[in-house]
């Protein structure tokens, strides 16, 4: 069987020189954890999974030191009892906002979906105490609890200094006195594999310094009417649970969802969401809008199997599309206060949506 990741098999190869292919073979919560690990890439489209990761390492960073390589006494072990794994894993990178799905529930949903043919849940509950099922500890004499510590260590290692890389970016772009550089910069940053969660970051920073600069006038009635400022918020983080709503606008009350041109399913469903409200799709592709929204009213079209109620409502849906074309035209157009502004944005919200903001206030106790 194929190690997916080299830091994995890297690791494994150095504390199983000759057996290393076998170990992970026979393992199945090895082979889950490497599944699960890819969003290490930096175009991975997964999510990081750091629920789940944890939830693993958590009971396996106790078990090291109560029962490593002590199987008798293990098997009479009732498990770790819930408030200690949960304040642990929320203690580590990333997991100060983390809910305890994993705990109870979802790491045996994946773990029995992602690796067939096996009988036994990973986690065993146990009345709000935790331990992980003794048949994936051991492969044959090996306990491989170190291990697998090891390597989910090592993919924290690597997502950190993924994180950190697009700060060190911003540190620079601060520093800069040449506006074209600071335009070319962050114009790179914008690219189809981008990760998911900075495209969707850049592209609101551009969005909210280039809406600001239009004007329209609202009012309750002709005496009271005023100019107003464009005004673009941004809903929460980007796994967010937010209904299909990334951005919203005030005061034209407009919807914003941000997407991948290659599953237009996913963009019904959005509008499926939101009852039919008009969404504009800001989309993260080098294509033309104009060949986007074709191809998308040709699916809508084929979705709708010629029935024009559906057809009229997904189409009438479409407010408008917005590609990486248009994010770095409109940013051309900004002034030396807007591209500022566009940097202050993202560090602000690429901070806040990697808990760097938590780390800061750590750091400062």
């Amino acid at each position: 069987m194929k190690i997916t990741e080299s830091f994995v098999a890297e690791i494994l190869k150095k504390e199983y020189p000759k057996d290393y292919q076998r170990i992970y073979d026979g393992s199945p919560m090895l082979q889950y954890l490497d599944k699960k690990m890819k969003a290490v890439h930096g175009n991975s489209k997964t999510r990081r999974s750091l629920a789940s990761i944890y939830a693993i390492y958590s009971i396996l960073y106790f078990y090291q030191n109560d029962f490593y390589e002590n199987v008798e006494e293990y098997r009479r072990f009732e498990g770790y009892d819930y408030i200690r794994l949960f304040n642990f894993y929320r203690s580590l990178y990333g997991g100060s906002k983390l809910q305890n799905h994993a705990l109870n529930s979802r790491v045996n949903g994946e773990f029995h979906n992602k690796i067939k043919d096996i009988s036994n849940d990973l986690i065993i509950i146990n009345n709000g105490k935790y331990l992980i099922h003794i048949d994936y500890i051991y492969v044959g004499r090996y306990d491989i609890s170190q291990v697998a510590c090891l390597i989910i260590e090592r993919y924290i290692e690597l997502l950190m200094a993924k994180d950190h890389a697009l700060i060190g970016v911003l540190e620079k772009l601060k520093s800069l006195a040449d506006y074209e550089k600071k335009k070319s910069t962050i114009n790179a940053l914008l690219t189809e594999d981008a990760e998911a969660r900075i495209f969707e970051i850049i592209s609101y920073a551009i969005l909210k310094n280039h809406y600001k600069n239009i004007k329209v006038y609202f009012g309750y009635t002709k005496e009271t009417i005023a100019e107003v400022e464009l005004e673009l918020y941004k809903t929460g983080r980007t796994n967010a649970n937010d209904g299909g709503i990334d951005f919203v606008m005030r005061p034209v009350g407009r919807f914003f969802q941000v997407t991948e041109v290659n599953n237009y399913d996913k963009y019904l469903l959005d509008i499926d969401k939101v009852m039919h409200f008009p969404i504009s799709f800001v989309i993260k592709t080098k294509q033309q809008r104009d060949t986007v929204l074709t191809d998308l009213e040709r699916y809508i079209a084929l979705r709708s199997s010629g029935m024009t109620v559906l057809e009229e409502r997904y189409r009438k849906a479409i407010e408008e599309i917005i590609t990486i074309n248009e994010l770095q035209e409109w940013m051309q157009e900004l002034d030396n206060a807007d591209i500022d502004g566009i940097i202050r944005d993202i560090d602000i919200y690429y901070k806040l949506e990697m808990n760097m903001d938590d780390e800061a206030e750590e750091d400062d106790e």
